[in-house]
């Protein structure tokens, strides 16, 4: 995601450390990338036949789609509407599973 952030590491705290990352967001390329993959899916099922939607299911599109989104700043990075939800769950999750290893 182009973070320039220092690592998190035993190295850079001088502890142990054990880091646990939850994905939060992801490039509108992606999106776009898997809803043309359930589009030609979708078409085809329709169709029956077309090797022209077969070649491009085939080939790399979120790379093409990239290219087409980046330049024009379009490439934006996103998050989803009930993303306080879903932090305050997997924290919540996290906790009670470090809670729950740590116990003796």
């Amino acid at each position: 995601m182009g973070n320039k952030r220092k690592e998190i590491t035993q190295e850079t705290l001088g502890v142990p450390v054990v880091a646990i990352g939850i994905p939060t967001v992801v490039e509108a390329a992606t999106i776009a990338a898997e809803s043309l993959d359930l589009f030609i899916k979708k078409l085809q099922e329709d169709a029956k036949s077309n090797e022209y939607l077969n070649r491009l299911q085939e080939e790399d599109k979120y790379e093409m789609i990239k290219e087409i989104l980046a330049p024009n700043d379009y490439n934006f990075i996103v998050t989803p509407k009930e993303i306080d939800e879903l932090i305050e769950n997997m924290s919540s999750v996290i906790a009670r599973g470090i809670n729950f290893a740590v116990q003796k």
